[in-house]
């Protein structure tokens, strides 16, 4: 299963109002591990960041300049997010602005090419409801370091929010297994669906009966009689 976490800055709060996109980082997850095969752009927005945007990613106008235009780089990142299950925390806000600049360019918007979304500050409020869930605090919460995020970048965050999405989806349903081929690769995952798997039911023989009573009978001498389950019985 390959999953791509995507973070991305942007020079304001509302893609509908005319803010931009200017910076794409991506961390790629195969069968839930890190490949180290990433993606990140810097993106000329070709409009000026606003002044609180500036304040949390510290990426000025003028680094932007002579970097790539969105139309630019679009093949390459659309490949690269090709059917693939998207992670990312507060979803709306970062397709939002992906399928503006998309619609910009005369493209169809980003699910006709991707796999679904998977939104992971959805996912934290669920797990920890009533709490702080925003990226810093889950990498507390988690024991994520996050020593080096002075400011917002979108790769240092993806990265960030990839282990965050690892240690909050560690709990598993259904029995996976990893098949390892003969060269070393790694094979298809197996799911077992657990569900329509019918155990057998063994009862105890009498021999461990009788052991079991005999227990029962020593603690019933060491309690002089008041166990709960003798008081149980004659009720």
């Amino acid at each position: 299963m390959r999953q791509i976490v995507l973070d991305t800055e942007t020079t304001g709060l509302s893609a509908e109002n005319g803010d931009r996109i200017i910076e794409i980082g991506c961390v790629e997850l195969f069968n839930r591990k890190l490949t180290g095969n990433n993606l990140h752009f810097y993106v000329n927005p070709e409009r000026d960041s606003h002044e609180d945007a500036l304040k949390v990613h510290g990426i000025s106008n003028e680094f932007l300049r002579d970097k790539p235009k969105f139309g630019q780089i679009a093949d390459e990142l659309l490949d690269y997010l090709r059917d693939a299950e998207l992670i990312i925390h507060n979803a709306p806000f970062d397709i939002s602005f992906l399928n503006k600049e998309l619609e910009r360019l005369g493209r169809p918007p980003l699910k006709t090419i991707i796999g679904q979304v998977t939104d992971s500050l959805v996912m934290a409020k669920e797990l920890f409801p009533g709490k702080r869930n925003g990226l810093d605090a889950l990498c507390d919460r988690l024991g994520v370091d996050n020593s080096g995020r002075t400011l917002h970048g979108a790769l240092l965050d993806a990265e960030l929010l990839a282990d965050v999405y690892i240690n909050m989806t560690r709990g598993q349903d259904a029995l996976l297994m990893d098949l390892e081929t003969s060269d070393g690769e790694c094979g298809e995952i197996v799911l077992i669906d657990l569900s329509r798997i019918e155990l057998p039911v063994v009862g105890a023989s009498e021999q461990e009966a009788q052991a079991h009573e005999a227990v029962l009978l020593d603690l019933d001498k060491a309690c002089k009689g008041k166990t709960v389950w003798r008081q149980m019985q004659a009720a």
